[in-house]
């Protein structure tokens, strides 16, 4: 083990300055990060303790919702708000990892998790990208059934892993953060990157920058949404395929649609094809089912993961004629 400094943020501004040195890691809850420490992948000088930071869900001005980085997923997926208004949220999180990880982990850290394979945790055996910049990537022509068929490159091929995430980039959620420069915004759906040729990046934080609290829009076609994963196992594995879905149906026709894909590529995927080309039509199964072969026309599978274009299509045909019927 490396041997490494501890120490406890009392805010944001304390966090940013116990962050600045080289090589120093937020810690949340842990979940992915002790993991990676004791698999010797990571290997940080120092951890800034941030589990100080906001733990509260509020009311903002507008009737959305402004959720700390120190919540712990648990009592996110819980909350009262979040599951009368943003249910795709709420049962994205019950869908993740087991119900210790989610008392423990923190929203911050859900969104900071590193994109992963296999072979990424392979310190012995494997070339990666993400763990070696430059060394290659075995993930490629190795066993790829879970690997990525939209965005990836040829250095990286790895999936994100969050449920919460795809949900996240279904509602238009907004990043708030704090950094060398003050405090910014980012949409949702620009945190995290695709590989190109930088995989070893996950997002587009700078360094040292930090997550204080992720909001949540007002959106009235947020009631009418859910959240559908398909995994190999029913309990603690990552999605095959998932969907994050909202609807909004008047007369027969959507009026509006809110779409996100999970597992199969190397962030969470908004799925704006598909949207483009539900909204304003009708809503019915052979509309679904064109406005799928529309967001895959795009895939390029691998050697083992091929059937994933099919289950994603039939997937999202079944969830959007879930929430159609719901709003029925």
């Amino acid at each position: 083990m490396t041997p490494f400094t501890y120490a406890r943020a009392e805010d944001a501004a304390d966090a940013l300055r116990l962050g600045q040195a080289n090589a120093t890691a937020y810690l949340g809850g842990g979940t992915n990060l002790v993991d990676l420490i004791r698999e010797t992948v990571a290997r940080p000088t120092g951890l800034v303790d941030v589990t100080g930071l906001s733990g509260g869900i509020e009311e903002t001005d507008g009737g959305g919702l402004m959720i700390g980085a120190a919540v712990r997923n648990t009592a996110l997926a819980e909350h009262i708000k979040v599951r009368r208004r943003y249910p795709v949220l709420s049962r994205a999180i019950l869908a993740g990892a087991s119900a210790q990880i989610r008392n423990m982990a923190t929203v911050g850290g859900n969104l900071l998790q590193r994109t992963r394979c296999t072979y990424f945790y392979d310190t012995d055996g494997s070339r990666c990208n993400k763990r070696m910049p430059g060394s290659g990537c075995d993930a490629i022509e190795g066993f790829t059934r879970g690997h990525a068929i939209l965005g990836a490159s040829t250095d990286c091929v790895a999936t994100h892993p969050s449920d919460m995430c795809v949900a996240l980039a279904a509602l238009d959620a907004i990043v708030h953060l704090h950094g060398r420069g003050g405090a910014r915004t980012l949409p949702f759906v620009e945190l995290h990157r695709l590989p190109g040729d930088r995989p070893e990046f996950d997002t587009v934080l700078e360094p040292g920058e930090l997550i204080t609290a992720i909001e949540l829009p007002p959106m009235s076609l947020a009631a009418n949404s859910t959240y559908r994963k398909v995994r190999d196992r029913a309990s603690y594995a990552f999605a095959l395929v998932s969907i994050a879905a909202a609807l909004e149906i008047e007369g027969g026709r959507i009026t509006d649609v809110r779409i996100a894909l999970g597992g199969v590529a190397h962030k969470p995927w908004r799925a704006s094809k598909a949207e483009a080309a539900l909204r304003g039509g009708p809503a019915t199964e052979e509309a679904f089912h064109a406005a799928a072969v529309a967001e895959m026309a795009d895939a390029v599978p691998l050697r083992d993961n091929g059937f994933k274009i099919e289950l994603t299509k039939r997937a999202l045909v079944a969830v959007l004629g879930d929430l159609a019927g719901a709003a029925a």
